[in-house]
This record gives C-alpha cells, structure tokens and sequence, in this order.
C-alpha cells in the first residue's frame, strides 16, 4: 500500500476565507492606535485614515469591507465621508459603522437616516466593538455571495419571478399603502430598483443604465439589505407598498 498523501477532493478542501479589510478613520491618534491594535489582534487588516477626507482616499485606493468612522472630524466629518461613499458607484454599499461620542437617541437616527449600518457610542467595549464589526462584516460577505448564486440562477427560476413581479404591477393599486419610509438609495440604486419593479432582468437593466449585468447585480444585492428582502418579488412588493417607485 502506498504511503504517499493523497489530494483531497473539491469537497474536502477548505475554502480560504479572506480577511475582511477595515478602514478607520478617527482624528484622535491614541483611539486609532489602539483600535487598530486590537483589531488587527483579532485578525482583521486595519488601515487608518486621520479624517474623512483622507478616508475617502484611501477607501478609493482599498476597496474596503467595512468603514469605522469617528463623526467629529476636521476637513470632512463622518456624515460627509458617508455621502460621499454611497454616492460613490464602487463603494456605495459598503457597510458603515459610526464610533463617535455622541449617544443620543436623535443622533443615531440621524446617522441611520443617512444611511449608516451599526452606531457605537463611546466609550465602548472593545469585545462589543469587534463582535459588531465581525457581525457586519459576515453579513456584507453573505450578500455578495447571495449576488454570486443569483447571477447563477437558472433563466426558469428568473422567469417565474418576472411573471410574479409583472403580476403584482397589475395589482399595485389593490396593494395596501404601509406607512412611507425613508432609504438611503443612491442614484444609481434607485434607478435600479424602478427597473427592476419594472419587469426588466439584469441583462435588460445593465443595457438601460449601460453597466455591466455584474454591476446590476451588486446594486440588487444592495437593495436586498437596505429593504430587508430576499427576492425580487419580496423587492418589488416592498417597493410598491411603500410607493418607492413609480
């Protein structure tokens, strides 16, 4: 019997998990110093940025998983650094998390309002920090694989959802109007989403807004997470109720 290894099949071998990429932004360099410290000792790759204008530079540069921004800052404040993020086609929807020394309950509507993912007021817990962190991060990684598994779904699957969306449009005005709601969609989201409460597939969505079916795919994916559906139908019934399209 040979004692040579054997490879292990596909099944077998574990998929590398990568290491979700933070970017930091705070102005206080004791803070930023021991923030990264300790998230880089739970295994995260911290880069850090001193404001929101240096942020924005280097999550241009990144690409980053998840942003922990201060929201006090000189030059451009946590709110600024957010807007110009998900006005940003590439990094609109990457999660935000707010750490700032503000904690009332006004203040954190307005940063959810303005479309930030999780709001941690200082001081704070530095296990509580990397438990939301790690949290949003796995939750951003499972909707960017839920993107990869619809762009493999079969075109029957896709046409039954077509044929359900196109019968709720028939309907929409039968539809109970819940009470209005306030989203951070981008531009480019939101003309996403009225294409796709439209009845048009990815491919037809990518040649209106002349971008790639990838692209349409990411911002669906978006959409999935700001409404909290799962479907395009549960999109577009969501859309409809709450009279976010046309």
């Amino acid at each position: 019997m040979s004692d040579a290894p054997t490879t292990p099949s596909t099944d077998e071998q574990e998929v590398a998990v990568p290491v979700p990429r933070l970017l930091l932004v705070d102005d206080e360099p004791g803070l930023r110093t021991a923030v990264q410290a300790y998230l880089e000792d739970e295994g995260f790759d911290v880069t850090t940025a001193v404001d929101g204008e240096e942020g924005f530079t280097k999550a241009q540069q990144m690409l980053p998983d998840v942003v922990i921004s201060d929201v006090m800052m000189p030059r451009l404040d946590g709110y600024g650094l957010l807007k110009k993020l998900r006005d940003d086609e590439r990094l609109g929807g990457t999660p935000v998390i707010f750490l700032t020394a503000k904690g009332m309950t006004a203040d954190r509507t307005q940063g959810y309002l303005a479309g930030v993912d999780d709001y941690i007021p200082k001081p704070f817990d530095p296990d509580e920090l990397v438990a939301r962190v790690r949290n949003v991060a796995q939750r951003q990684q499972r909707l960017l694989q839920e993107a990869a598994r619809f762009a493999d779904t079969d075109m029957g699957q896709m046409a039954k959802q077509i044929t359900e969306i196109r019968s709720l449009l028939a309907q929409a005005e039968a539809l109970p109007a819940k009470d209005p709601v306030v989203h951070s969609f981008t531009p480019r989201e939101a003309s996403v989403l009225q294409l796709v409460a439209e009845g048009l597939m990815n491919k037809e969505i990518a040649r209106q807004l002349e971008t790639s079916i990838r692209n349409v795919e990411k911002y669906v994916s978006r959409l999935f997470n700001k409404t909290g559906t799962s479907s395009r139908t549960e999109l577009v019934r969501y859309a409809l109720e709450h009279r976010l399209v046309n």
